[in-house]
Parts: structure tokens; C-alpha cells; sequence
């Protein structure tokens, strides 16, 4: 996985949360707090979600073959969406449940001192997880805001982590008040309520997530800036007059395919045309790196190319063409 896959955010919200998972469970054996069951699976889920964040990943950097020519990239989508199926299903759904026993069948906590004391361990320790995110996700997200950032990211490991970081941190904080009005006013209900808030929490930001990648999944194109530079990029003013059309598509995180028709003079030898179709994929991969996969289409220029635009319904040769 390349560093903008945030592998170090990664790596450390998988140590935090399995070590958190590990202190919830033991608190929640001593005091009987189903705030802190569903927190200690929360924070279990969590971790299988990392692992499968860094599986993706792995799996991203097959060569690619004469089955899957375009490679893998999309496996880093397939396993973010994976995320949050387990998120919703494994920590939101089972919180959910939780809670509504506990209200229906409330009982006092027990050893208030544990879960006080492990939530307050796990505040410290999903904020460094937290604060590791935030300081990957600064490294790359520009001038975007953190609501931007998380729709328009191609690399989804970042966002997830993010979104899981944020939500973990909250339901800490549903967890301990619910806690904390429980032994306030020895009502178990309070804590039941606290569980619930969690899984309405976790439910909610898996939603996010299945939408953002489900996206990814679908197949988006390049962003603003990319599209710009390969628009400048494609027309050397000579042999190539013009961009009559283009699509762009991400066959990964760090991958990007590009196919346009350009205009040419009519009156170019093949020779030249073919030499100025290779030095405009030279000059594209120049301008946007990651634009690995490029097919250029050479023609004549016509008001009737020019008119279909990047519509696909009207290009010629799409749908209904």
C-alpha cells in the first residue's frame, strides 16, 4: 500500500483498538456494564476492520493478468465496503440489541471503578489513534475540508480510519455518560441507553461509509485538478488541435485510466500522428502521474464531435450510437 493508503494510521488504530478491546471485555466481566460490551466489540470490529484494510491493500499490488488486465487497485474499494458492512452489522446492530436488553432488563453496575477506568484509558488511547489519522490525512487532503476530504478521497483507508476513529471516540463518550447516569442514579436503564446511542452511532457512520465507497466501487472519474492537467496537457497546438472529447476513470487509488479523442490536421502522415499521440501520453503522464492507462483516438475535428461533449449518452460510439 503506498503511504497516502495511510498505513501508519492503520497500524496504529489496530494496536489502540486491540488493545482497548482487551481492557473492555476484563471491565466489562467485572462489572456487568452493557455499555461496555458493546464498546469491547465495537473496539473488536474496529481491529478486523484494520486488518482488512491492510489485506486490501496487499491484495491492491498484484501484477496484473490477462484475467484482470487493468489490475487490482479496486480490491483496497472491496475491502473498505467490507468495513462497513462489519461496522454496521458486528458493532452497530449488536450495540443496538445490547441496549435494548439492558433497558428492557436493567441491573446495577457492578465495580463502578473498572469501565470508569477503562473508558477513560480508551479516550487517551483513540486520541493518539485519532491524532495519527488527522496528521496523515493533513499530509494530502490540501485546502479541502475534513467533510470534502471524506467524499472526494480516492485512497478509502484514510476516510475509514478517520470516520472509525471519530465514531469510537464519541461512543466513549455515550459509554461513560451512560456509565456514569447509571451509577448516579442506580438505574441500569441509563446504561442501556448509552448502548443504544452507540449502535445508532456506529449504524450511522457505517451508512457514510457504504455510500463513499460503494461510489469508489462504481467507478469515479479524476478529480477537478487531474482532468485540468491532462486537458492542458493532451493539445500541443500542432498536430494535436484539440481534445474533442475525453473520460476518465479510477482503476485504483493510484491508478487512472484515460481514453480521448483528439483532433489532428488532416493532412498528417500516420507517422506524425502516431508520434504525436506518444508525445501526448508522455506529456500526461508528466502532468498526472498516476494516469498509467492512456488511449488516445486521433480524428478530424467536426461541430458534431465537439457537440457530444462528455456526455455519453451523445458521444459517438456510447450508448445508443
Amino acid at each position: 500500500m503506498s503511504a497516502s493508503g495511510g498505513t501508519k494510521a492503520i497500524v496504529a488504530a489496530l494496536a489502540a483498538n486491540l488493545a482497548i478491546a482487551v481492557a473492555k471485555f476484563v471491565a466489562f466481566l467485572f462489572s456487568g456494564s452493557s455499555s461496555m460490551l458493546a464498546e469491547a466489540v465495537h473496539s473488536l470490529a474496529d481491529s478486523g476492520n484494520q486488518g482488512l484494510l491492510l489485506l486490501g491493500g496487499k491484495k491492491a499490488q498484484r501484477e496484473a493478468t490477462p484475467q484482470h488486465p487493468f489490475g487490482y487497485g479496486r480490491e483496497r474499494y472491496i475491502y473498505a465496503f467490507l468495513v462497513s458492512i462489519v461496522l454496521f452489522s458486528v458493532g452497530g446492530m449488536f450495540a443496538i440489541y445490547e441496549g435494548y436488553e439492558k433497558i428492557k432488563h436493567p441491573h446495577p453496575i457492578e465495580a463502578w471503578y473498572w469501565p470508569v477506568g477503562v473508558l477513560v484509558f480508551a479516550i487517551i488511547a483513540e486520541s493518539f489513534s485519532f491524532r495519527t489519522a488527522i496528521k496523515e490525512s493533513n499530509e494530502i487532503r490540501g485546502g479541502l475540508s475534513w467533510k470534502d476530504f471524506i467524499r472526494r478521497a480516492k485512497a478509502p483507508e484514510l476516510p475509514v480510519v478517520l470516520l472509525e476513529d471519530f465514531g469510537a471516540l464519541v461512543g466513549l463518550v455515550l459509554a461513560l455518560g451512560g456509565v456514569g447516569l447509571a451509577l448516579a442514579t442506580d438505574d441500569g436503564v441509563w446504561d442501556g441507553i448509552g448502548t443504544v446511542c452507540i449502535g445508532v452511532l456506529l449504524v450511522l457512520i457505517a451508512i457514510v461509509l457504504a455510500a463513499e465507497t460503494k461510489s469508489l466501487l462504481l467507478g469515479e472519474a479524476a478529480g477537478t485538478e487531474e482532468v485540468r492537467k491532462i486537458e492542458a496537457a493532451v493539445v500541443d497546438g500542432e498536430t494535436v488541435t484539440r481534445l474533442i472529447h475525453m473520460r476518465t476513470l479510477h482503476l485504483g487509488p493510484e491508478e487512472l485510466l484515460v481514453a480521448a479523442k483528439v483532433a489532428v490536421q488532416h493532412d498528417d502522415t500516420a507517422t506524425e500522428v502516431a508520434n504525436a499521440i506518444n508525445a501526448a501520453e508522455e506529456r500526461i503522464r508528466a502532468a498526472v502521474p498516476i494516469a498509467r492507462v492512456i488511449y488516445l483516438e486521433p480524428d478530424i475535428y467536426s461541430e458534431t464531435a465537439a457537440s457530444a461533449g462528455n456526455n455519453p449518452a451523445k458521444t459517438p460510439g456510447g450508448p445508443g450510437h
